[in-house]
């Protein structure tokens, strides 16, 4: 590729700054953006933008570039968090990562990038993007088409969270480390003295990093305690909101073991006890005893809010698709795609398949989009 005008979101990671540096070297003219995206709490243990701007700054330091600092938490707050917030009151788990990256970090950062000159954008993501010939002028004018394809290092592929961007999106966007696994990337950066070498990866997005889940979501959500019940309906305990529970869950319901022998299906009496269904309509909590229990299991799902990378949906029948980051890729079919929605029918059961969350459809390594989960198999009759 030739030498262009590149900007660089710069996180303060060193995934970000590897990525810089590798542009640099290539002779692009690169410069960093950094993006301030929330401002509540950011001075709070749990939000670190403050400390990641510093390590920002002083990889672009050591690097030679510009750094800009910018803030978007108006656009974050109106666009990301605020949806995030709709989602959980509705019952359902969104994945903000996902929102982030196409109303934010492609959006956004990249409308500011073009303000400032730039060519191309790149990030720090574990995803690669390819080039391909096509013919069909409903597509991009160069007559050619973008692919989004997962990072070369399974352990880090990204491509789950990328899957919303489209064709215009791609053709600007370089993924300079999506080539590399993160062994390397961590051996770059500690050759050329990086000061964020060693930095610990960032473990969630910054308005709730690792702060407890629960005590946060109080403070913007209204709750009302309800019943939790098992699956033959006995009554055993109570939730403290049904926003606060996700499908699969295993930590944090509140109640111990009951000593019923037979009663259920998931396993014997000690076996944990898992989320397994929230209904809205009564405010029921309902848990099951046993990792593979029935109510756990589920063979399709319907998506809506559907998007395709190639601004069309791929033809029906046999691919694989994933229901939740760090899953591998599980064959299914893709029933006849409607307008906004789609059909997934798994060859094998699914756990704990959960509402709000995306379905990403791959082929082998080309990722193809996806949607949020809508609705799943109901669960197996009690």
């Amino acid at each position: 590729m030739k030498p262009s005008r590149v900007v660089v979101g710069l996180s303060g990671g060193v995934d970000s700054a590897v990525s810089a540096w590798l542009l640099k070297q290539q002779g692009h003219e690169v410069v960093g953006i950094f993006m301030k995206n929330w401002e509540d709490d950011d001075d709070s243990e749990y939000c670190s933008s403050r400390q990641d701007f510093l390590d920002a700054a002083s990889v672009a330091d050591v690097i030679g570039i510009e750094i800009e600092h910018v803030n978007f938490a108006a656009e974050y707050k109106d666009r990301v968090f605020a949806e995030f917030l709709r989602e959980y009151q509705a019952g359902r788990t969104p994945n903000p990562d996902v929102l982030c990256n196409a109303e934010i970090k492609f959006k956004a950062f990249l409308d500011h990038a073009m303000r400032l000159g730039a060519e191309k954008i790149a990030t720090g993501h574990y995803a690669r993007v390819r080039q391909i010939p096509h013919a069909d002028l409903l597509l991009p004018p160069s007559g050619s088409a973008f692919q989004l394809l997962k990072g070369l290092d399974p352990l880090k592929d990204q491509s789950y969270f990328l899957h919303r961007l489209n064709q215009a999106q791609l053709a600007m966007t370089l993924f300079p480390v999506g080539e590399l696994p993160k062994t390397e990337v961590r051996r770059i950066a500690a050759e050329i003295g990086l000061p964020n070498a060693k930095k610990k990866d960032s473990t969630g997005i910054c308005f709730i990093g690792e702060r407890p889940f629960r005590e946060f979501l109080n403070r913007y959500l209204s709750h009302q305690p309800g019943p939790i019940r098992d699956d033959r309906g006995r009554l055993l305990g109570e939730h403290v909101g049904l926003s606060f529970y996700t499908l699969g869950q295993r930590k944090g319901i509140g109640i111990g073991g009951i000593k019923d022998k037979g009663a259920r299906r998931g396993g014997g009496d000690h076996e944990p006890w898992f989320v397994a269904r929230k209904d809205l309509a009564t405010n029921t909590l309902y848990v099951v005893q046993g990792h593979d229990h029935p109510w756990l299991l589920s063979r399709s799902l319907l998506a809506d809010g559907v998007h395709w990378c190639a601004g069309r949906p791929p033809a029906e029948g046999a691919c694989s698709a994933k229901t939740r980051y760090r899953q591998a890729d599980e064959a299914c079919r893709l029933g006849p795609p409607a307008a906004g929605h789609f059909r997934l029918d798994f060859d094998q059961p699914q756990w704990a398949v959960t509402p709000g969350q995306s379905a990403v459809l791959y082929d082998g390594e080309v990722c193809l989009g996806g949607g949020f989960i809508a609705q799943v198999d109901p669960p197996a009759a009690a």
